[in-house]
């Protein structure tokens, strides 16, 4: 299963707290990161989250995210100019 989200974690420190941080809940998760899209004004200029593993609880990583203070959400197909 892979799920992808956009968040707006603006640099390398910022993504390593996070992927500790799902490490620390799932350690069998497989997180990366892509910040090609850092520019725009959120949700349009984002860092997409990738996470793969057999099971991913959604809510949980929402609101771990959520709760250190980034915004999170699931990558919807949107049309950003």
């Amino acid at each position: 299963m892979v799920e992808i989200f956009i968040t707006n974690i603006q640099n390398k420190i910022q993504a390593n707290n996070i992927l500790s941080l799902i490490k620390n809940e799932k350690s069998e998760l497989q997180v990366s990161f892509d910040f090609n899209e850092t520019k725009k004004a959120y949700p349009c200029g984002n860092t997409i989250l990738r996470i793969e593993g057999s099971k991913i609880n959604l809510e949980s990583i929402l609101t771990s995210i959520r709760n250190s203070g980034y915004s999170c959400e699931i990558l919807q197909d949107k049309i950003c100019i």
